[in-house]
């Protein structure tokens, strides 16, 4: 099993109450989380990966257990290994694009030297066709350059799974049919598990080989896209 997941958590904010009760257990290589906004759908995917605490369930990837409340299981973020992507690429603006994407392999928070050399860098900016930007500042760089950067930091850790938060949102309609190509190669190319959040058809037509409805912090099985059919409740 690839994904064995069960999540609860309660939040509370300014008198207003969401309860996040997720349930999804599946062996597809891409999985979507398919939802409008405010679904729950992005602090399900900060619970996977460790940004965010649960108050009850599990998270076991690939058979991986990374949090198991009942088994006093919780595995600290930066130990888990699966590569998180924001909806934003959260890229560090006082770094170069090479320093950017070293800092997936430095332990603690040093930023990592303007003259770092690293194998692993350098085979990502060579496939991200990064090299030419390699010294330049995120605020020098197009949204598809931005993008690369924050994919390829977050795959040269070599981690476990691929997290990805609305990640063409960003994106002109050209870039994002282009940039949703080029990652499922990659994907298929490094047979990595991919998770990916997102309110877009387009997104869940390419990249679902099965399909997670969400809606007000619940999750549903749903057809093989692009035909989206609520069915019956996870288990």
């Amino acid at each position: 099993m690839i994904w064995d997941v069960a999540l609860q958590r309660r939040f509370e904010h300014a008198k207003r109450r969401f309860d996040l009760d997720v349930r999804f257990a599946s062996d597809a290589r891409r999985l979507v989380l398919f939802g409008p906004s405010g679904a729950g759908k992005t602090q399900t995917l900060r619970i996977i990966a460790g940004l965010t605490p649960a108050d009850a369930g599990h998270v076991r990837i690939a058979g991986r257990s990374f949090y198991d409340r009942a088994a006093g299981i919780d595995v600290p973020a930066h130990r888990r290994q699966l590569a998180y992507v924001f909806q934003d690429y959260a890229l560090f603006p006082h770094l170069t694009v090479v320093q950017n994407i070293a800092f997936g392999l430095q332990p603690g928070w040093r930023n990592p030297s303007r003259e770092i050399r690293h194998a692993a860098v350098e085979r990502w900016m060579k496939a991200f066709e990064l090299l030419p930007v390699a010294r330049h500042y995120p605020g020098q760089l197009s949204g598809g350059q931005r993008q690369r950067t924050a994919l390829a930091r977050a795959l040269v850790a070599q981690p476990h799974a691929l997290l990805l938060d609305e990640p063409f949102a960003a994106l002109d309609a050209a870039l994002r049919a282009r940039l949703r190509d080029e990652l499922a190669d990659l994907q298929a190319q490094l047979a990595i598990p991919l998770l990916l959040i997102t309110h877009d058809e387009a997104d869940v037509q390419r990249f679902g080989d099965r399909v997670l409805q969400i809606d007000a912090g619940r999750c549903a099985d749903t057809a093989a896209a692009p035909a989206l059919r609520p069915a019956a409740a996870a288990s």
